[in-house]
C-alpha cells in the first residue's frame, strides 16, 4: 500500500506538466469557440488521440497509479483548459469503466478499442444511467431489459436522459432493470452496439454551462441486443439475483443501493474537475488584480480584493487535498467510513462555484463579458454542485454514512 503524500513525484510531474502543456496550447485557444457552437470538438479529441491523452492505456496508467493521484492530477490540468471540451475528452471514460468493472475478459476485449476508436477515426461511448424520473434516485428506475431465451437476446426499452455523448456513441453501456422487485439490486448493464436499430437519440439539451460536451436523451425502443452484450453475462447476473432475492426473502439485511457505492467511490475525480476549473478561474483573476489599476494603484491593493483572492486560493487548496484523500483511499481499499468520497465532491464543487462567482466579481464589468474566460467558468462551474450526484445527496450520504446508516 503506498503512503499518503502531498507531492507528486518526478514521473507524475512530467505527466502533469505535459497535460498542462495541452490544456494551454490546444483546448484553451479553442475554447471559447466550441462553447459558442455548442458541438462535440471532434478535431480536439482527435489531437488528444494523436499524443496518446485520449486513449484507455493513459486512463489505466492513471487509475493504477498506487498514489491514487493520478486520475485527480490529470482531470485537474484538463479541466482547468475548459470543462466542455475536456468532459468531451474523459466522457467515454465513464463507459469504459463502467465495462471494465462489470464486463468479463472477452467483453472488455472486443468493446473498449471501439469506444476509443484511433487518432484517424475517433469514436466516443456513453455511460446511459440516469432517467427522466430516476436522477438521484436510482432505485425509480424505469428502463427495462426481458431476456428472450428462443433467441438469446435481451429487449431493452425505455428513455433515458442527461447521457454525455447519448445518441452520437459508437458504444453505448445502458443501466436496465431486470427484476423490479429488487431495486438497485435488480439492475444490469448491457453493451448496445453501434447501429443497432431501436436506439435512438431523443433530446440535445441546449445547457447553460459545459456547452462543447454534447448531452442528450437516450431513447430505447424494443432495442434487441445478443445475450453475450449483458456485462459478466447471463450465469453471473442469475447467481447475483438469486442472492439478493433470498436476503429480502429472508428479511434480514437490507438491500443497499450498489450504484450509490459505486458514484462514492468515483466522485473524487468529479472534485479534481471542480479543482481544475476553481484554479483556473483563480488565476485569472489574480493576473487581473495585479495588472487593474484604479485610483493610481493596482485593485490587488485593496484589502477587500486581496482578501477575495486569499480565500479562494485556501479554499482550492483545501478542495484538491480532500480530493486526494479520498482518491488515494479509493486506490488502497481504505473505507470510506465518513463518507470521504462524498466529501471530496461536496466541497470542491461548491468552491468551484463560489470562486468562479468571485473571479467575475473581481472582473467587474471584464468578468461579465465573453470577452473573458471566467464568464465560461462560472457557467462550467454550477454543474459540479448536479451532476454525479447533488450537493443536497452528498450531504445526505454523509449524514448516513456517519449515523451508521446504509446508503440508499
Amino acid at each position: 500500500m503506498a503512503e499518503f503524500t502531498m507531492e507528486l513525484n518526478d514521473e507524475q510531474k512530467e505527466v502533469r506538466d505535459w497535460l498542462h502543456g495541452f490544456a494551454a496550447d490546444v483546448i484553451r485557444p479553442a475554447a471559447a469557440e466550441w462553447d459558442e457552437r455548442e458541438e462535440t470538438p471532434w478535431p480536439v479529441i482527435q489531437e488528444a488521440a494523436k499524443v496518446g491523452i485520449y486513449s484507455l492505456d493513459f486512463y489505466a496508467q492513471q487509475y493504477f497509479d498506487p498514489t491514487g493521484l493520478g486520475i485527480p492530477m490529470a482531470m485537474e490540468e484538463l479541466f482547468w483548459g475548459d470543462a466542455g471540451i475536456a468532459l468531451s475528452i474523459v466522457g467515454t471514460g465513464l463507459a469504459a469503466v463502467g465495462v471494465l468493472a462489470n464486463g468479463t475478459d472477452e467483453q472488455i476485449g472486443t468493446w473498449i478499442p471501439q469506444m476509443y476508436g484511433d487518432a484517424s477515426d475517433v469514436k466516443v461511448a456513453a455511460f446511459c444511467s440516469s432517467e427522466p424520473d430516476a436522477g438521484s434516485d436510482v432505485a425509480s428506475m424505469r428502463t427495462h431489459a426481458v431476456y428472450d431465451e428462443a433467441n438469446d437476446e435481451w429487449v431493452l426499452n425505455g428513455t433515458k436522459t442527461w447521457a454525455t455523448n447519448g445518441g452520437i456513441a459508437n458504444v453505448h453501456v445502458v443501466v436496465a432493470v431486470v427484476d423490479p422487485d429488487l431495486g438497485s439490486k435488480g439492475h444490469a448493464s448491457f453493451i448496445v452496439p453501434p447501429d443497432t436499430p431501436g436506439l435512438s437519440q431523443g433530446q440535445k439539451f441546449k445547457k447553460h454551462g459545459i456547452r462543447a460536451s454534447h448531452t442528450a436523451e437516450v431513447v430505447l425502443d424494443g432495442v434487441r441486443v445478443p445475450g453475450s452484450c449483458l456485462l459478466g453475462g447471463k450465469e453471473k447476473l442469475d447467481e447475483r439475483l438469486a442472492r439478493a432475492r433470498e436476503k429480502a426473502k429472508a428479511g434480514g439485511e437490507r438491500v443497499k443501493n450498489a450504484a450509490m457505492a459505486t458514484f462514492e467511490a468515483s466522485r473524487p475525480a468529479v472534485g479534481a474537475m471542480a479543482v481544475g476549473t476553481a484554479r483556473a478561474a483563480y488565476e485569472v483573476a489574480l493576473d487581473y488584480a495585479r495588472t487593474r489599476e484604479q485610483f493610481g494603484r493596482p485593485i490587488i491593493d485593496n484589502q477587500g480584493v486581496a482578501f477575495q483572492l486569499a480565500d479562494m486560493r485556501t479554499s482550492i487548496d483545501a478542495a484538491r487535498l480532500l480530493v486526494w484523500r479520498a482518491s488515494w483511499m479509493a486506490v488502497n481499499g481504505k473505507p470510506f467510513t465518513a463518507a470521504e468520497g462524498s466529501m471530496s465532491k461536496l466541497f470542491a464543487s461548491e468552491t468551484a462555484k463560489k470562486v468562479t462567482a468571485q473571479a467575475v466579481q473581481i472582473l467587474g464589468g471584464n468578468g461579465y463579458t465573453r470577452e473573458y474566460p471566467v464568464e465560461r467558468m462560472h457557467r462550467d462551474s454550477a454543474i459540479y454542485t448536479i451532476f454525479e450526484g447533488t450537493s443536497e445527496i452528498q450531504r445526505l450520504v454523509i449524514a448516513r454514512t456517519l449515523a451508521g446508516m446504509p446508503i440508499r
